[in-house]
């Protein structure tokens, strides 16, 4: 999924001057080949594992060969889609880095050629250090955006196109609707969807709605109040000092709710085990006393509501 910015903390000289950028190209534009490749077979084949499996029962590459053949356009469409969201929200904070002149990487893409998803994201890096309140807040908030400008059309697309009365594909699993979804079926979508979710196997045949799915997952996931996701850069502007207490809460009541039924949300657990590793609360900004405005105030905190309308509690479940 995508990843947030890194803030790097520690004390920096009294200077402002920002230095030249050198990045690296050659890996970025290998990564994102790769995710290409990765997210066109994901897309082709529903549950990349399955043909994987078959092909090695068989000790031949025909059920692979026969899946890209049959699906390949459906293949195409995923990844344009998934693509298309992530890089958008890449682009969103790589473009405010350098409106600030931050020094950051270009996006590095991570394929991931074994999920249905075909990547866990996008991320890149960042000094942090050389950001003040207002930049970091910029930086933060301008790749969720970006992402749902993208991710919310894609998903309106797919749900009006949703089919359920067929299974185009295999699968054994249930996707989870997040509230944002539900609001959007209940506009433009089939009046049968189930209320537990929507069998993976139905949804094969629309890519634009498993694009959309994953955008909206990835952008929630994203914007949750800890650490340094997007979220806790956002509620650390906010809130000040004040949002390492925030950032705890959250915290606990995530790990209560893995706990609560850990059989269905173990998917859940590296997410959870990834913020504590990277530190729950958020460091100091370059210059905390920069005041960041009363829009940014407001939209920051209708931005923290992000989660609440994009991520699915039970986002993939067992049939």
């Amino acid at each position: 999924m995508s990843e947030p910015t890194s803030i790097v903390p520690g004390p920096l000289e009294s200077t402002d001057v920002r230095p030249k950028i050198r990045r690296r190209i050659v890996l970025p534009v290998c990564l994102f080949y790769l995710t290409c490749l990765s997210t066109f077979w994901a897309g082709s084949t529903g549950q990349p594992i399955i043909y994987i499996q078959d092909s090695l029962n068989e000790a031949s590459l025909m059920p692979i060969r026969a899946v890209l053949g049959q699906n390949w356009h459906l293949g195409l469409s995923y990844m344009a889609a998934i693509l298309g969201i992530l890089f958008a929200h890449e682009m969103g904070h790589f473009l405010a880095t350098l409106k600030y002149r931050i020094p950051a990487s270009l996006p590095f893409f991570l394929p991931l050629p074994i999920s249905m998803i075909g990547t866990i994201g996008a991320v890149i890096g960042m000094d942090g250090r050389r950001a003040n309140r207002k930049e970091i807040f910029d930086i933060g908030i301008a790749g969720p955006l970006a992402g749902l400008v993208v991710a919310l059309p894609v998903m309106w697309y797919g749900v009006t196109h949703l089919e359920l009365h067929t299974e185009n594909g295999e699968g054994s699993m249930v996707l989870g609707m997040p509230l944002l979804v539900q609001w959007m079926i209940a506009l433009g979508g089939p009046a049968d969807v189930p209320a537990g979710g929507i069998p993976l196997g139905h949804l094969f045949g629309n890519p634009f709605f498993l694009a959309g799915w994953v955008g909206l997952l990835i952008t929630g996931l994203n914007m949750l109040p800890a650490s340094q996701l997007d979220g806790g850069h956002v509620l650390y502007c906010v809130f000040g000092r004040a949002a390492r207490h925030i950032a705890r809460v959250f915290i606990l009541a995530a790990i209560g709710f893995i706990l609560s039924d850990i059989q269905h949300n173990q998917i859940w657990i590296l997410m959870t085990v990834l913020v504590l590793f990277m530190g729950v609360t958020h460091p100091p900004t370059k210059d905390d006393s920069v005041d960041i405005g009363w829009f940014r105030r407001i939209l920051g905190v209708v931005s923290l509501t992000i989660p609440l309308l994009c991520f699915p509690p039970n986002a993939i479940q067992a049939l």
